[in-house]
């Protein structure tokens, strides 16, 4: 079925009873904006600068970070910008885009933290083994595995949204969502939700698969003391990331579904952007605390950089 829709522009109805704190919301967003870009941007350069940290668990942690920074940059500068607007509208195809760059961004996520589950598994349960089995092939391999799997989810979603025959043009979010737009639309959406909820399934059986590495690394963990350092040295971050993510990602997809419009907006509002202001600033804190590594470097950089500013 051709794309008939006559909708060329969106309105985003999610602002409609924030006018008059919007000056107050401008300046917190800008400022979490600023920290989440600066705690990400530090812990990648950490990475990147120190050839000590060129090991697979840190750079699929620096996967996680460049993601966080490609997620946001589809929502907070089009956020700050209605912000400042008495229109908040958005084109057809920046609300695709929109809905491609935010939901594979957090798909992304989960799959970085899938193949992070895999490598503390193999550190720790197969220890002599880990060499062998986490090459750099591997690590490529899963990172491209990281992106692909995203992009290739979403396009086939976003292409089924913009074939959808639209009879509204009113998106009661803040961004561009999949499901609110294909609430617009005037015939059955059955092939949509079919896919979407494939998708969904895809992306629970990645939950399964770190929960079952996990249930492994725990009974070999609790066996020595050094294994349960280690647990609480790498893993530990690794789970309270994952709890962080899905949670946020949970409310964000029963919310759209299910959610009512009884609830206030205020509450709708933190329910549907969740997962776009709590993961991308939390992941590199825990991490940035937890790893001594990545702590001593960031520590370094920073008094090197003080002393160069004095």
């Amino acid at each position: 079925m051709e794309n008939s829709s006559t909708v060329s522009v969106f309105t985003l109805s999610g602002l409609n009873e924030t006018t008059e704190n919007k000056c107050i919301i401008f300046a917190w967003t800008i400022l979490w904006y600023y920290l989440i870009l600066l705690c990400n941007i530090t812990v990648i350069f950490s990475i990147a600068s120190d050839k000590v940290l060129h090991e697979p668990m840190y750079i699929f942690l620096c996967n996680l970070c460049v993601n966080a920074l490609y997620g946001t940059a589809g929502f907070y500068p089009k956020f700050m910008y209605d912000l400042l607007s008495q229109f908040h509208v958005i084109s057809y195809a920046g609300c695709m885009l929109q809905i491609f760059v935010v939901y594979s961004s957090a798909l992304c996520d989960l799959s970085t933290l899938t193949v992070m589950a895999y490598d503390r598994y193999v550190a720790i349960c197969r220890p002599l083994e880990y060499h062998s089995v986490m090459t750099k092939q591997t690590v490529t391999k899963c990172i491209v595995l990281c992106w692909f799997a995203p992009f290739f989810c979403m396009a086939i979603v976003v292409f089924l949204t913009s074939r959808l025959t639209l009879c509204g043009s009113n998106v009661g979010k803040l961004y561009c969502e999949t499901w609110a737009v294909a609430k617009l639309a005037c015939y059955s959406t059955t092939v949509n939700n079919v896919v979407g909820q494939i998708v969904i399934v895809i992306y629970f059986g990645h939950a399964v698969l770190i929960v079952c590495s996990y249930i492994k690394l725990i009974q070999t963990c609790r066996r020595s003391k050094e294994g349960r350092y280690r647990f609480m040295q790498t893993c530990l971050p690794h789970l309270l990331a994952l709890l962080n993510i899905a949670i946020a990602l949970l409310f964000d997809v029963f919310y759209s579904r299910y959610g009512s419009s009884d609830l206030p907006q205020s509450l709708r509002n933190f329910l549907a952007l969740d997962f776009l202001f709590i993961p991308p600033i939390l992941n590199p804190l825990i991490y940035g605390f937890q790893l001594t590594k990545i702590r001593k470097i960031v520590i370094k950089l920073c008094f090197r950089n003080i002393i160069g500013i004095a």
